[in-house]
């Protein structure tokens, strides 16, 4: 399928490793020009080299802290001056802590509202006058499934995610009549760094191996093994495409069937 994408100029955040950089290698396979960001130099650099290579596409590395006040908008300044225009957002950004309530103090709930929430805020406000501009946009939210059913050891996120689900389907509304869309990813257990240290952090509470929990995990999927972060992306660059154009306002769970929730 031709997703008519081709020259869309699209900017995706946390995108040196895992579910960002593959998020952005569909996206470029497409025919999309990229803009990658992280606020590791070395490894976004690295990324975007990595991409261009795979893919020949047009890619270029941006430095940016998304968590920070002023990294959003420094990102997609940054984007629109390496490629001209900006019609495609894709929000990621690194989960916050693990933990329960009584582990977790104020500075880590403070923490996780601007790594989680503010800073898909900040992003879409930044972006949306170039999307506006183009009168045609997608903005896709990378989440997790915890947005539709809660995890136990997962509290920040827990509380975190629907905010960022809240405000997709409102700016759905808003925005529709502009031509731009607004769509959720929930993800499940996905063989990334990020599951890994999830893995470990529950390991140590638990008083058990990362790679029995790693199992445990597995376990609850059907088909018995991990999401590969190119399962996401696939999902992803459709959400991104001019066949989905009637797709709007979704929180879309991409998690194997592990979770029990109807909706």
């Amino acid at each position: 399928m031709d997703f008519g994408i081709r020259d869309r100029a699209a900017l995706v955040t946390g995108a040196s490793a895992g579910l960002g950089f593959a998020c952005a290698s569909a996206l470029a396979g497409e025919g999309c020009r990229v803009a990658v960001a992280s606020r590791d130099r070395e490894r976004i650099e690295a990324a975007a080299a990595a991409i261009r290579a795979a893919t020949g596409g047009d890619v270029h590395a941006v430095v940016a802290d998304v968590s920070s006040p002023e990294g959003p908008a420094a990102a997609v300044d940054a984007t629109v001056r390496a490629l001209g225009s900006l019609e495609i957002l894709v929000t990621n950004a690194g989960g916050p802590p693990s933990g329960t309530f009584d582990s977790l103090g104020e500075s880590d709930f403070e923490r996780a509202v601007t790594l989680t929430f503010r800073s898909v805020d900040r992003l879409v406000r930044a972006a949306l006058p170039h999307l506006r501009a183009a009168k045609w946009g997608r903005i896709v939210n990378l989440t997790s499934i915890t947005a539709k059913e809660p995890h136990d050891g997962l509290l920040l996120s827990n509380a975190m995610r629907p905010a960022v689900h809240g405000l997709a389907k409102t700016l759905s509304r808003e925005l529709a009549r502009d031509g731009i869309t607004v769509n959720s990813v929930c993800t499940g257990y996905t063989a990334t760094e990020r599951l890994q240290d999830l893995a470990e952090s529950a390991g140590r509470r638990r008083g058990v191996s990362a790679e029995s929990v790693l199992d445990g995990w597995r376990a609850n999927i059907p088909r018995g093994q991990l999401g590969r972060p190119e399962e996401i992306a696939a999902v992803v660059a459709f959400l991104c495409s001019e066949a989905a154009s009637f797709v709007n306002g979704v929180s879309l769970a991409v998690d194997g069937g592990e979770s029990h929730s109807l909706l």
